[in-house]
């Protein structure tokens, strides 16, 4: 028996690095301490892709993994516009060589920040953001506001880690010593733990916005009696603890970025942060949910110049958000094979745009079968990143972080290995037909 200290968890964007595990003949059989209850999960192993498979008139029949990675070369290298998606749940090194694969063969990369928090992207890239890492949240928030964010189910251990219930340099105290605000649509589980819950009406989080920005402002006579569902009294107790705060973070969730609003609700989300500056130091992060969902947004914009949805189809990167977004271009049907990695779509994609995705051929790369699965046509099981092979990913606050390797195996294959060799049997597919 081996215990192993300081583990890094490959499951969300908090991706915990206190993790306590005890190893025994290259099996995980104990999770000590720090991770929650589904990082655990992960940590402990389930069922999972057992070998690659290549679809033959109609059944998924299982081959080597030569077949399966000659068999993905062939349907890129014969497609006009292939889709290349997913990329937040594997390491850097892989999304890297994805980006590589997607401009020879004239691709569109895009990965799951395109359905989640993409509109957080283009807020930031409108009006700049100002936000912290978590380990400053830690150490210094007495005043934590949850907006359209459900952590105690979605990021577990965040709370606990870095904000209301943990404890730092200047938080010696705890929970005690701060407060908690949530706003959502409705009652949740974070939602019980608060001091002041502020129920919204879906979508109008804008118009509330807008109001506790005005009362920041010393304008709260223009405020009504009622916004979005909220009254004036409880935005006035909100901006009250904004402005008694010495340090106040927001942290949004998707139930900001998917409503009516969309990428302008974190633009006046940005703009009440700013707001808060006038009484004391404030920030603002997204919840990002993959646990290196913000990686690919890195790694995408060193090598294209852009963070996702980068058509690379004219030789050049091309980025429009809404014409080059992965459930556009399958709207459209504008693309005509796709490689999905390391996500489902199949679990999460709008009806649209999985009809025309069952209808072409689809190559998946991914350590766990899930609904896109069942009509992939061509399916390469990988390593586990931070588990079973190592590599470079980003926490939520933008905080480069190295997995681990933590058992050894002599079959499955990294992501950055298989997306390397596809690559390099496109390329001796290009050879052979230049001869």
């Amino acid at each position: 028996m081996v215990e192993i200290t300081d583990v890094v968890c490959s499951l969300c964007g908090c991706v915990c690095d206190d993790i306590v595990l005890e190893v025994e003949n290259n099996e995980v059989v104990k999770v000590k301490r720090g991770a929650c209850s589904v990082g655990k999960s992960k940590l402990l192993g389930h069922e999972r892709i057992k070998s690659p498979m290549i679809r033959e008139n109609g059944e998924l029949k299982e081959c080597s993994y030569d077949e399966a990675i000659k068999k993905a070369a062939e349907i890129l290298y014969k497609s006009r516009r292939p889709l290349l998606y997913g990329w937040s749940s594997t390491v850097c090194e892989a999304d890297s060589a994805g980006i590589e694969l997607a401009e020879d063969i004239g691709g569109v990369v895009d990965n799951t920040a395109t359905v989640c928090h993409g509109p957080s992207v283009l807020a930031i890239q409108d009006v700049g953001i100002p936000s912290c890492t978590l380990g400053e949240v830690k150490n210094r928030a007495d005043l934590i506001i949850y907006w359209g964010a459900n952590p105690a189910q979605a990021h577990a251990n965040h709370m606990k880690r870095y904000s209301y219930v943990s404890k730092g340099y200047w938080t010696a105290e705890g929970k005690k010593g701060k407060k908690l605000v949530v706003v959502d649509v409705r009652k949740t589980m974070t939602s019980k733990m608060a001091d002041v819950f502020i129920q919204v009406e879906q979508g109008k989080d804008y118009q509330v916005f807008s109001a506790l920005r005005a009362i920041l402002r010393g304008h709260e006579d223009v405020v009504p009696d009622k916004v979005g569902g909220v009254s004036k009294e409880q935005l006035l107790e909100v901006a009250n603890m904004v402005k008694e705060a010495k340090f106040g973070i927001t942290f949004f969730g998707m139930g900001v970025t998917h409503t009516g609003a969309r990428h302008n609700n974190i633009v006046n989300a940005i703009q009440f942060t700013r707001a808060g500056h006038l009484y004391g130091k404030w920030s603002i992060m997204p919840m990002r949910g993959h646990f290196n969902v913000t990686g690919f947004n890195q790694v995408c914009t060193w090598q294209t110049g852009f963070p996702f949805s980068v058509d690379l189809s004219r030789g050049y990167a091309w980025y429009n958000p809404g014409e080059t977004s992965s459930t556009d271009l399958l709207y459209r049907e504008d693309c005509d094979s796709a490689l999905i990695i390391a996500s489902d779509p199949g679990a999460h994609f709008p009806g649209a745009a999985l009809r025309h995705l069952a209808k072409i051929p689809v190559i998946q790369i991914d350590p766990f079968a899930n609904p896109t699965t069942e009509f992939a046509d061509v399916v390469i099981p990988a390593a586990i990143s931070g588990i079973e092979c190592e590599g470079g990913v980003y926490r939520m606050d933008n905080i480069p972080i190295r997995l681990r390797k933590i058992l050894e195996t002599d079959y499955y294959v990294p992501d950055a290995e298989i997306v390397e060799r596809i690559h390099a049997e496109v390329r001796a597919l290009r050879e052979k037909e230049g001869e």
